[in-house]
């Protein structure tokens, strides 16, 4: 930067400003640091490449942690970019702050500069930068015009549900999700519904809010669990939750499925690794991060296609589950 800055005469806060594409700058001074850079043949530079195209070829994955879910959508991705001339940034919040806060920020930074786009793994924010293309996999539960990618959230959770219905249990649990999610609000409404259809009143004691992480579902978890007349099966909005479920029905002196059925969704590999195999329902996450970075190509590269895409669910059979 110090060599495009004496080329160009002008300081190095100048060279750094047009690189970034901040204001300030004198257009025929960003023309003159520009040349300055092609002369000097900065090829590699990322700033140096947006200068020149108006696009640096990275595109953004923005987690809020890599766990589970996240760790497989961003297989997904990078399979997605196999072949193209795109180059994955995979960039995680590490619970700074609040999360509405961090996304903003990180997309202010990143955006216009670093990446040419990004993916948000269940953002908060509903709106993108003017003019910056994001893709949301499974997204707020707020109004959001963006692109999004998501699974039948609402299907699967009927089928996790007639699943224990089938079994015979009447009693069920319900360990929801983060509440500002619409797929946490989409399995809990198809809980309700699959519940209604099957003529069995849901009763509102053994309905608790788990948050999709293990630390956060395990307090209520052990609330149902303790009551003197629980749940003989809980539904988990997700597998860790459900882990975590049935790591507490264990420190209870309950067994699992004798004493307590546990379905969660998902299907990360944890699930199948549990102690007692999970049943569960599979959400194809290495496909939803797949056609998450698709998508986002194909928008920036103008193409005319569906901005939004829902997957299938399925149920999978494992142990922790059985007839009463």
């Amino acid at each position: 930067m110090a060599d495009v800055a004496r080329r160009a005469g002008v300081s190095v806060a100048t060279v750094s400003k047009v690189v970034n594409g901040r204001y300030g700058v004198a257009q025929a001074t960003i023309d003159r640091v520009r040349q300055v850079i092609d002369q000097l043949g900065y090829e590699a530079s990322l700033g140096a490449q947006s200068l020149r195209s108006h696009r640096t070829n990275v595109l953004g994955i923005l987690v809020a942690e890599f766990e589970p879910f996240s760790t497989e959508l961003l297989k997904g991705a990078s399979h997605a970019a196999e072949g193209t001339e795109y180059q994955l940034l995979a960039w995680s919040g590490g619970n700074r702050g609040t999360r509405v806060g961090w996304e903003r920020r990180s997309l202010a930074r990143l955006s216009g500069s670093i990446i040419d786009g990004a993916v948000l793994v269940t953002p908060t924010v509903v709106q993108a930068p003017q003019g910056f293309h994001v893709v949301a996999v499974d997204p707020h539960a707020g109004p959001t015009g963006m692109p999004t990618v998501d699974s039948d959230n609402f299907a699967g959770a009927v089928l996790a549900t007639q699943h224990l219905l089938s079994l015979g249990h009447r009693r069920i649990g319900f360990l929801g999700g983060r509440p500002d999610l619409e797929s946490a609000r989409l399995r809990e409404a198809g809980f309700r519904h699959a519940m209604s259809e099957a003529g069995v009143k849901v009763d509102e004691r053994f309905v608790r809010v788990g948050g999709y992480r293990p630390e956060t579902a395990e307090g209520p978890a052990r609330e149902l669990l303790s009551r003197t007349r629980r749940p003989t099966a809980i539904f988990a909005a997700n597998d860790l939750s459900a882990i975590a479920t049935m790591e507490v029905a264990f420190s209870l002196g309950l067994t699992v499925p004798d004493d307590l059925s546990i379905i969660g969704f998902d299907n990360v590999p944890e699930s199948a690794l549990a102690t007692v195999p999970l049943t569960t329902i599979t959400q194809p996450l290495q496909r939803m991060g797949y056609e998450a970075l698709r998508l986002l190509i194909d928008l920036i590269e103008g193409v005319d296609r569906d901005t939004h895409v829902r997957l299938p669910t399925q149920l999978v059979r494992r142990a922790s589950t059985r007839a009463i």
